[in-house]
This record gives C-alpha cells, structure tokens and sequence, in this order.
C-alpha cells in the first residue's frame, strides 16, 4: 500500500526503490499487479498445474470419490507429488465441488440465530451404543437431552425406549434438571413428535405441549444445525462421559455420572459483549417458568418376567406377586405422578398393586397377602419323604414289554414276543459239528480187513 501511495504523490520507480530498499524490478511487479503482497513465488515450477484439469473433470463427475483413488489417478498419468502435498493442492483450489444433500453446513456461509433468553430448549435422543450387559436394554441405551439455546446448558436422562410415554417421563425430569420452562421447544422429526412427512404435530404430543403451556418449533428436514446447542450437548455426553463408562455400572449410577458431568460444563466460558462469562451464570438470567407440580400423566408400560421368587424387578426395586407365575412374562404399568405401580398379565388382568418405591433404592415390596400365599404353596410342595435312590435295577414291566411289542408290530399274543433262545443248544449242535465224519476210503479198507481177518 506504501508503493501504491507513493507512486500516486508522483515518486519515481527508482525513488521508491530506493526508499523501501527493494529492487526496481520488483516494485514494478507489485505496481502492475503481477506479484501481490504476501505471497511467495515459487523458485520451482508448480508440478500440480497440469493435473488441475483433470481433477477438476474427475471431482465434477464423481463430487465423492475418494482422493487417495484420484491421486493414485493422476500418478498413473505422471504426476510425481505425495498424497499430502495433492491433497493440499486440491483443497487450495476448491476442486471438489459443493454436495448439498451430504454436507448441508459445510463449505458455506453461517448465520448466526439470536436465542433470547428463557425462549427456547432443543431436544434431541442421543442413542448410545453397546450398553453394559445388566442394563438389559439390548443393543442400544437412549439418552434424552435437553438444552437451553440462550446459555447453552444441557441436562440428560436415560431412558428404556423412545415411545411417547418414556419420552414424556424424560422431558419431564430434564425440565426440572434445568429448573424450569421455556417458553418454546425445539425438536427435529422425532416420529413420537410430529410426522416425518410433514412436521405436523402428533394428537399425543400436542396434548403434552398444551399441558406444559409451551409451543413447539419442528426442524426443517437435514437442517442438524438449527439445533446445533443440543447437537454440541450430544457430542459431549458421547466422548466425553460414554465412552469410558464402565461395564459394571448400574443404570442409576449412570445416570448420576451423566448428572455430574452435565453440571461440571456449567462451568464453560462464554463471551457476550466482549465481557466472559460462564454457563451458570448465563443460565442463571434464563427466567425459566416453573414446571407444573406432576409429570403430564402418560402411562409407562414395560414387560418383565417373575422371578423363581415371586418377584418383579422395576427401577431398581422388586414387587411381589401371586405364587405360581415363575418364568412369566408380565407388565408393569405406571402412570406418571401416581404413587402406585400395577402388575397386569399379558392379558391385562391386573394381579398386584403396590406403592412405587424410589428408583434405585433396592427395596423389595412385598404384599402381605403374597408372603402368606407363597409361604402357604412352598409348604404344601414340601416332602418328608426319603429320596429316591438312583442305583436300584429296575427292568421293564410286563405293560412296557407289551408296549414294545405293539411298536415293532407283533400281536401281544404271538409266542414268538415272548421266545428265550438257551444258548446251551447252540453248544451242544457246535460240539457234534466239530467231530469230523469218516472217510469213504478208510471205510473200505476197515470192510476187507474185517474180511480177511474172518
């Protein structure tokens, strides 16, 4: 910029030469345009540049193949470069063009959306891969999380499933995680939301967001960063707090692990209007409503089997039932804000009831009438009688006998089902065998000698 100035005042080419102590070559070159500041030319000429080309015909026709494929290419045809050294020159160039459908944010222009505070939450399901084997949820774990998009503080709950009322028990326990309501929620097609489809909202969740007093606001479709404050949430609980969760740990301890995590990235650092400040107390200011004093009351419903015991496991407790129903298949129903649980048959006849204790306590509930009823049927199949003894000789009896018969197709009559072959005949017919017969010879010459002899 000096140059240009001075060559504007009328300074010669020389006078500036010699001013900034430069050759007059050069600050010709930077006059004209040929050279720009800041930019080194290159004391070898540019092995790259006969390639652009055909890279840029390659990347237009394929935008996803892979460059390791298209250097391996362009080495065929002589280029003598390393991949990085390709690579490099080929993000440099821009040559692989722009694929919306793959990379909706990426390569382009960001707006950033102002989130007054209180105004909205993002929710979103973090799935988690390969859970520990006692959580007994099968190859996945779900973790909803919930983010205030103003101060960017996030809290999360497990959860057995992603139906309505699991969803609804979540939501729930996150708002009072966060310590209140907002006065909008945001969601991307969840289909227990809204459809898919058309981003309309379900009958189910419209009565959930009328009983919570909040609107709802639906993701465009492929538009993950419209919700980017839970998105970054999710990225966090999955790097930072699954992926060394022990194999032995509990649901509840696990979900107090994600607890205190949540609460320690309170602490991060944020700056708004050029003065730092921290999670918290951006949070602080949110002017959060209060949650209504019950859950919205959808009903949970989870199958579990009795136990040789009598008993249900739920939530980290075990409820009694009536004797007889090891190995059963049965649900446990809970409707959210009730203090009772109900334990129904797959045909939904209801067959205890009892008084939710807390989750986690590992308390065992069992009902008065159940402890003396199975008292009662232990009892009554206990035996006094000696054990059998396993080494005795028990032949078949005469009904398995005839029943053998009837199998190999004899009548029960026929002498030949009942016939004892003595072996002992056998002997005697071998030994009579074994005495080898006279000769026709011998016997002549005994006749004549018998002959001569008279």
């Amino acid at each position: 910029m000096e140059i240009h100035a001075l060559r504007a005042q009328g300074w010669t080419i020389s006078a500036i030469a010699r001013h900034v102590n430069a050759d007059r070559k050069t600050i010709r070159a930077y006059l004209n345009g040929t050279r720009v500041p800041g930019v080194r030319q290159r004391n070898t000429p540019d092995d790259f540049a006969p390639f652009v080309e055909y890279c840029r015909v390659r990347l237009a026709d394929d935008p996803h193949l892979w460059a390791v494929t298209l250097h391996d290419e362009v080495r065929e045809l002589g280029y003598p470069g390393g991949y990085s050294t390709f690579t490099r020159a080929v993000r440099e160039l821009k040559l692989r063009p722009h694929c919306e459908p793959c990379e909706a944010a990426k390569g382009r222009d960001h707006a950033i959306i102002a989130h007054p505070a209180g105004e909205e939450t993002q929710w979103d399901w973090l799935e988690l891969p390969d859970p520990p084997a006692g959580w007994g949820v099968g190859t996945q774990a779900h973790l909803l999380v919930g983010a205030l998009s103003h101060s960017g503080r996030w809290r999360g709950v497990l959860a057995d499933a992603e139906d309505l009322p699991h969803l609804v028990e979540a939501i729930d326990a996150v708002v009072r995680r966060l310590g209140g309501l907002t006065r909008r929620w945001r969601f991307d097609r969840m289909a227990t939301v809204c459809s898919p489809a058309s981003g309309r909202l379900t009958a189910g969740f419209a009565a959930v967001a009328k009983y919570y007093a909040v609107a709802v606001d639906i993701c465009p479709p492929r538009h993950g960063n419209r919700k980017g404050v839970v998105e970054k949430a999710n990225h966090s609980a999955a790097q930072r707090w699954w992926r060394t969760l022990p194999d032995g740990l509990s649901i509840e301890a696990a979900q107090s692990g994600v607890d205190k995590h949540a609460a320690l990235m309170d602490q991060r650092r944020r700056t708004r209007d050029g003065v730092k400040v921290s999670v918290a107390d951006l949070a602080a200011g949110e002017r959060l409503r209060p949650p209504p004093a019950t859950p919205y009351p959808a009903q949970l419903e989870e199958v579990r089997v009795v136990s040789a015991q009598a008993l249900v496991s739920f939530r980290g407790n075990q409820y009694s039932v009536p004797p007889g129903m090891t190995g059963t298949r049965i649900v446990v129903r809970h409707r959210l804000g009730a203090e009772c649980i109900q334990i129904a048959t797959a045909g939904g006849a209801v067959v205890a009831e009892h008084r939710r204790a807390r989750d986690g306590a590992g308390s065992v509930i069992r009902a008065e009438h159940h402890v003396i009823a199975l008292e009662t049927a232990v009892l009554k199949a206990f035996s006094d009688a000696k054990p059998c003894k396993h080494k005795t000789r028990r032949p078949p009896s005469d009904a398995a006998q005839a029943e053998a018969a009837r199998l190999r197709g004899m009548p029960e009559d026929d002498p030949a089902a009942r016939v004892v072959i003595d072996l002992a005949a056998y002997a005697a017919v071998a030994a009579r065998l074994n005495k080898s017969p006279l000769s026709t010879t011998d016997n002549d010459a005994n006749t004549n000698n018998d002959k001569e002899m008279a």
